[in-house]
């Protein structure tokens, strides 16, 4: 768990970010993990870009909560700038935690937008990871 600096480094690195990638933000809000922003930034050597940027984005993180609408809608806007087989990672607030979004939505709101789950964690205090990625062709 991220309960240091150096833990959150640890975080951020453990998200497969690396210097000079451009990372899209969505659902930012005053609750996020801001040690977890900042680690991120500082591994990438950029800053995080908002919904509004129209780019290419090399990955995505998203802040969702329960109360935040159809996490489907998020993914399809991430996916609209970014990069081939980019990774989507959704941060939801740990179980037990206000706003705690269950696994099966998660798998649900992926499979609508055409992607997968692929490895959830703790990334922070109070949040979880989950990578989501696009599914392979058949091969």
């Amino acid at each position: 768990m991220a309960d240091s600096a150096d833990g959150v480094a640890a975080a951020a690195t453990r998200l497969g970010v690396s210097a000079g990638q451009v990372i899209q933000e969505l659902g930012y809000d005053d609750d996020v993990d801001d040690d977890l922003r900042a680690a991120i930034e500082q591994v990438t050597t950029t800053d995080l870009v908002d919904e509004d940027y129209d780019d290419v984005t090399d990955g995505a993180v998203i802040w969702f909560r329960e109360d935040d609408g159809d996490l489907t809608d998020f993914l399809v806007d991430a996916l609209t700038v970014l990069d081939d087989n980019g990774p989507i990672w959704v941060f939801t607030p740990k179980s037990g935690r206000d706003g705690h979004v269950s696994h099966s939505d998660i798998e649900e709101a992926a499979t609508t937008s055409g992607l997968h789950a692929m490895s959830t964690f703790s990334i922070a205090p109070d949040w979880s990871a989950t990578r989501l990625a696009t599914r392979g062709r058949g091969k």
